[in-house]
């Protein structure tokens, strides 16, 4: 169970690895807030909630690729667990709504 679980966090950590880097386009830097605006270096976004502004510079390509790092780190130290313990069961839960989130799993993604 712990292999089927850390293959599906693996899949996940790189969809979104490959998302953020598609993202990033020509690397000129962190994105950044301003008000009701988002500056995403190619080009300024306004019109946004100063608080949706400051979400989705929060999503900045680079950090999000710092924190899948860090994730896969995680990873590394339990996938040979014999049992998903709480660690791997917590990296899961944010998707288990997604289609390919291991059936075995579904009662034990978040501890309680």
């Amino acid at each position: 169970m712990t292999e089927e679980l850390a293959r599906f966090i693996e899949a996940r950590l790189d969809e979104e690895a490959d998302l953020a880097r598609r993202c990033d386009g020509d690397g000129c830097g962190e994105w950044s807030a301003h008000g009701h605006t988002v500056d995403f270096c190619q080009v300024d976004l306004a019109g946004f909630h100063p608080t949706i502004a400051l979400h989705v510079a929060l999503h900045d390509p680079a950090r999000v690729l710092r924190e899948i790092e860090a994730k896969r780190r995680i990873l590394a130290r339990h996938a040979c667990d014999p049992w998903p313990c709480h660690d791997l069961r917590d990296l899961a839960s944010p998707y288990t709504d997604h289609p390919d989130f291991p059936a075995r799993a579904q009662g034990g993604a978040v501890h309680e």
